[in-house]
């Protein structure tokens, strides 16, 4: 898995680097394609100046699989929360992903396909 990870404005400490890896690690979990030489996946945080003190870091989160591609960014007051809120968006998507470009997802729905042709023949 080929991570890159961009700060604009944002310093994390060494435990919290840790903690981040830690979290992007989590998605793998969930998909086997993301373990793959042809995907990768970049984290990007900024922090700037708004009206609202909740929303002065936005966390982007971009995660590139063989025929498609996920982006997700959210803004919170701290990074990690943000990061967190990322994974919880990405979660659902790659693991729709995974259904359907796994081998046995689409056996089954082969195996659907024919009966119903049966059915109706």
């Amino acid at each position: 898995m080929h991570v890159e990870h961009f700060e604009k404005n944002v310093r994390y400490n060494d435990g919290e680097l840790i903690l981040l890896a830690k979290k992007i690690g989590k998605l793998a979990t969930y998909c086997r394609f993301l373990k793959d030489e042809g995907s990768s996946i970049r984290v990007e945080a900024e922090k700037r100046d708004t009206k609202k003190d909740r929303d002065q870091v936005k966390v982007m989160v971009t995660v590139r699989l063989p025929k498609k591609k996920f982006y997700v960014e959210s803004r919170k007051y701290m990074p990690l929360e943000a990061l967190d809120s990322c994974i919880e968006k990405l979660e659902g998507q790659i693991i729709k992903y995974k259904d359907m470009h796994s081998g046995k997802t689409r056996a089954h729905m082969a195996a659907r396909k024919a009966k119903r042709a049966e059915l109706a023949a």
